[in-house]
């Protein structure tokens, strides 16, 4: 058995598998299926390990942040740089959330954040999801100091 994530794109497949393997580390396109006029129809990644798949299907399917690729980094350095280059063109969203110019989503997190959410008191959870929904690229700093002061 394999498990793969499916993304149906109206058009752009083949530049978005493109851009996300430049963008994410340790990435490659691993198969272009191809459409008699050239075109890329199915375009197989590897996303850091995890296998992702995007089809051209055309129309009637649009992507939607009901379904989304989460990163989760060790840094604010590599929150930043991953968020900076996956908004370019695109759009920012709430608590690390954002969509890309091809109209996919992403989640960019701190791998911070689910300690900081678990390990503390309610207190603490509670004021690091507060400082959380003030954000739209998520600040590791402030999460912490939100979690200190509670």
């Amino acid at each position: 058995m394999a498990v793969t994530t499916f993304f149906w794109f109206e058009s752009g497949a083949e530049q978005a598998g493109q851009r996300y393997v430049e963008i994410v580390p340790n990435s490659r396109v691993l198969n272009i299926a191809r459409q008699a006029d050239g075109s890329a129809f199915v375009v197989d990644l590897e996303l850091d390990g995890q296998r992702v798949t995007l089809m051209n299907g055309g129309p009637g399917h649009p992507l939607t942040d009901a379904a989304s690729i989460q990163l989760i980094v060790d840094t604010q350095d590599e929150v930043d740089r991953l968020w900076d280059a996956l908004t370019e063109d695109g759009e920012p969203g709430p608590c690390g959330w954002l969509t890309d110019r091809f109209g996919l989503s992403w989640q960019v997190a701190p791998s911070a954040l689910p300690q900081l959410m678990l390990d503390g008191n309610p207190a603490q959870t509670a004021a690091v999801g507060a400082a959380l929904r003030t954000m739209s690229k998520i600040d590791v700093k402030a999460l912490r100091d939100a979690y200190a002061q509670a």
